[in-house]
């Protein structure tokens, strides 16, 4: 039994400690000149919180963006939110999703930097690249990679795309009629996102019946094995020591996967420069062709640099492209009058039921608007962090036309909500609605649709990936209609019940759908 006096040290230090965050908190309250917004005991996206769901009070659960889109901002009445966390110290954060205002922050980037500490370390596994640098290396970086994207890169992209679309078709599907997935992800759109970017990103094709490839003498795992483990573990790679991969068979198969596809990286940067200036068109030939041009001679990147690039975007091009093209492809199933109109529109394109070229890519507008609209509604990533890095201030608005300045200290912490402003009625009418043809309006509100980021650190690789997703779902709506499997367990569910569970994600690291099954049926 604890004395009296122990007791009463151990209350003493409890009421201390209260009183301290009481007094903490209220200067971060009047900091903000009370703007309003809920207050956590833990930050928002805090090592802790990001395993907890939403708890008021505790948590604001490490899905609150998607969860909440525009729930949160409607409440407060105000679309820039505070949220105030107590622990482990008090931290003032700001949730954006007023388009004015995020402009505002995306083109300040000496006011509002991109974070680059700890959140962004598991990005560093093969080497410095673009998305975790900031300041002078971020330029360095840009003014190197961004020439790798071209024209001809992007024609390759959408010839490779239909090469290897008409494969799977051929290949794998072959001549059934009628083809059911259980998940489009694993039985569709990701092993087709890997072939595509092995193949516009390397410059290695990969064939459909090609897993008895031998091993290059030297590896212990070919190229494609160790690219497809790499594409689809990062999580596990990214989240866990290499002592605890250790521990389990599939943990080493990871670590060797990263250390083989590293090797064979290495490889590819040394035979590319000793055949000197031959064209390629890939997108790893052009960045190193980049990088050692004579007009960054003096700036090149070094190989880890190259290899952190290009790793950068075989992650940002494999999952992302087959995650959004399997909501496209569960939203055309759900919606099946959109799907039609879809359908007609590439007919009309195509009207001798060619195959797509790249140069029919500005007239596939309604498929660009489906793609738009899937962006919109199910957006890659949920949040764009930036940070104060001095005393300032930020507008915001709400529904009401209402104006005000909201005090942002130094270290203040901001979260541009992808869905938030996404789902803002103030921009986007009936939100919550699959409607693609808003995005044939010539007018439709650019600066509140942010997917790809936006500013001056907007995604560099955008194009690649609306150059591949189009040619896709050009070639497969034009040859299968699009329905959601028929399950005996779900016979029974409304229309709404069908939305979501069919389109049922989760937030591990991007938006991904968990299962959507679709059955394909030959169109005649």
């Amino acid at each position: 039994m604890p004395s009296g006096s122990q007791l009463l040290l151990v209350v003493s230090t409890g009421v201390l400690f209260i009183i301290k965050k009481v007094l903490a908190y209220l200067r971060a309250v009047s900091a903000i000149r009370n703007h309003p917004g809920p207050c956590t005991l833990l930050a928002a996206k805090g090592k802790v919180a990001f395993f907890l769901p939403a708890i008021p009070g505790i948590s604001v659960g490490h899905d609150c963006h998607f969860a909440q889109k525009h729930d949160v901002f409607q409440y407060y009445k105000w679309d820039v939110c505070s949220y105030i966390s107590l622990w482990p110290s008090v931290k003032t954060s700001l949730f954006l999703a007023d388009a004015a205002a995020i402009k505002e922050v995306t083109s300040s980037r000496a006011r509002f930097p991109k974070p680059t500490g700890e959140p962004y370390k598991s990005l560093r596994i093969f080497g410095p690249n673009i998305l975790i640098s900031e300041g002078e290396e971020w330029k360095r970086h840009r003014k190197i990679v961004a020439p790798a994207f071209s024209d001809r890169n992007y024609k390759m992209v959408w010839d490779e795309t239909v090469r290897i679309a008409n494969g799977f078709f051929d290949t794998v599907w072959g001549d059934r009629e009628v083809v059911v997935v259980d998940h489009c992800v694993s039985d569709f759109t990701l092993p087709i996102a890997l072939s595509i970017i092995s193949a516009a990103g390397f410059g290695k094709r990969l064939e459909w019946k090609d897993d008895l490839t031998p091993i290059p003498q030297g590896h212990k795992m070919s190229f494609k094995e160790s690219l497809e483990i790499v594409s689809s573990k990062f999580i596990n790679r990214a989240a866990l020591a290499d002592w605890w991969l250790n521990l389990t068979g599939d943990g080493r198969r990871i670590q060797l996967a990263y250390d083989e596809l590293a090797v064979y990286m290495s490889e590819m940067i040394k035979g590319r420069l000793s055949m000197g200036k031959r064209e390629h068109s890939d997108l790893f030939s052009n960045l190193l062709a980049s990088s050692f041009s004579e007009e960054f001679e003096t700036t090149a990147l070094t190989e880890a640099e190259l290899i952190g690039n290009t790793f950068i975007f075989l992650l940002a091009g494999h999952e992302t492209t087959a995650h959004t093209l399997c909501f496209t492809f569960a939203l055309l199933a759900l919606y099946p009058d959109e799907q039609e109109i879809l359908f007609q529109h590439i007919k009309s394109v195509l009207s001798d039921g060619r195959t797509p070229e790249h140069k029919d890519m500005p007239l596939l507008t309604h498929s660009m608007a489906v793609f738009y609209e899937t962006l919109r509604l199910y957006p890659v990533a949920t949040f764009i962090a930036k940070h104060s890095a001095e005393d300032t201030t930020l507008n915001a608005s709400n529904i009401r036309g209402e104006q005000t300045t909201i005090p942002v200290p130094k270290g203040t912490e901001l979260h541009i909500s992808i869905p938030g402003v996404h789902y803002n009625p103030r921009y986007w009418e009936d939100p919550h609605a699959f409607k693609p043809s808003r995005f044939l309006n010539p007018d439709w509100p650019r600066d509140a649709f942010i997917p790809f980021s936006v500013g001056p650190r907007a995604c560099i690789g955008r194009k690649f990936f609306e150059t591949e997703s189009i040619a896709l779902l050009t070639m497969l709506v034009a040859k299968y209609k699009i329905t959601v499997k028929e399950e005996p367990q779900f016979a029974s569910e409304t229309f709404e019940q069908r939305k979501g569970r069919v389109l049922k994600s989760r937030e591990v690291l991007t938006l991904r759908p968990i299962r959507v099954p679709l059955t394909f049926s030959r169109r005649h």
